[in-house]
């Protein structure tokens, strides 16, 4: 059972309750109207104090075992606050991130973490965003032994800030398939399975992504429209920019996943279809199904780079 929040989608509740029928999956969509945090919100505060609100109602099940994935397609913010008061980071990691798929034309789509989920990070908050990226590739892609690359402005290991640099020497020495630095120029090359940033940078990369995508199709076919000529050229190339307008749709890849925390959470593009929160249901069933929460927290167990819990929380037998 998938967690559906039905608000958030700039295309009304309508959508969500139609992608959610045909996902093929089954669901519980919360409502009701008038209970959805907007973006004007405090994702926190609203997290905390707003008990009626559709993200907190969907993710308390999925925190009571009531469901087994969350999807929302509302406002980053406040699903993140949601799944972290109610369904809990695992045990060990410092922060969840933002997973998002960037479609590879011709190939396997790159994982970029975080996409917006911290802004600030230190290099073992990158080194965990390896593992767990890496792990996500492997469990639900299927892609055996992902490629992980570190996003930096030089290939060099010593580019980059400090935590960039530590970052690199910590992975470089690890069993993860560490390809080294990418350059942003990259990151849509297919040179890594998994590419590691922090928040700020992550989100202002997908985003120029996104937009750069939006505006060179929009162009292609302001150009094909311009003379007669170009028309007939269009026709003859109309199938091929269709599979790749198809390719790089956001809709296609269901949305982010937020990775780091118990049970699986994917955030759908504000800007999503029906097919596209039915996709985001199924990347949260895949998750379920292939035990993606499981095999992260036992990777990163393995790997020795869980946080420590501090003695003093530790609490002691009684005399």
């Amino acid at each position: 059972m998938i967690a559906v929040d039905a608000h958030g989608a700039d295309a009304g509740v309508e959508v969500v309750i139609q992608g959610a029928d045909s996902s093929g999956v089954p669901v519980h969509v919360f409502g009701p109207p008038l209970t959805a945090i907007g973006n004007e919100d405090d994702p926190a505060l609203a997290a905390r104090s707003r008990a009626g609100a559709s993200i907190v109602k969907a993710a308390r099940a999925v925190a009571d075992g009531e469901a087994d994935a969350l999807v929302s397609a509302g406002p980053t913010g406040a699903t993140l606050a949601a799944a972290v008061l109610h369904i809990k980071r695992i045990r060990g990691v410092h922060r969840p991130a933002v997973a998002a798929l960037v479609p590879i034309p011709g190939g396997t789509p790159t994982l970029l973490l975080d996409a917006g989920a911290n802004v600030e990070v230190r290099p073992e908050h990158l080194v965990q965003f390896a593992y767990m990226g890496a792990t996500f590739m492997e469990a639900v892609h299927g892609v055996a032994n992902p490629r992980v690359g570190l996003l930096s402005n030089g290939e060099e290991p010593k580019k980059g800030t400090e935590d960039v640099v530590a970052a690199h020497a910590r992975l470089a020495d690890g069993p993860l398939n560490f390809v080294g630095n990418v350059e942003g120029s990259d990151v849509t090359k297919g040179v890594a399975d998994v590419i590691v940033t922090d928040g700020f940078t992550g989100n202002v990369a997908l985003k120029l992504m996104e937009g750069t995508a939006s505006t060179v199709t929009g162009a292609i076919r302001d150009a094909i429209k311009s003379n007669p000529l170009s028309a007939v050229g269009g026709l003859l190339i109309r199938g091929r920019v269709a599979k790749l307008r198809e390719r790089i749709d956001p809709n296609a890849t269901g949305g982010a996943i937020l990775l780091g925390v118990r049970k699986p959470v994917v955030i759908a593009h504000g800007k999503s279809s029906a097919e596209g929160i039915a996709n985001a249901i199924r990347l949260a069933q895949r998750a379920v199904d292939e035990q993606m929460v499981e095999k992260t927290a036992a990777r990163l167990e393995a790997a020795g780079v869980l946080r420590s819990v501090p003695a003093a929380s530790v609490a002691q037998p009684d005399d």
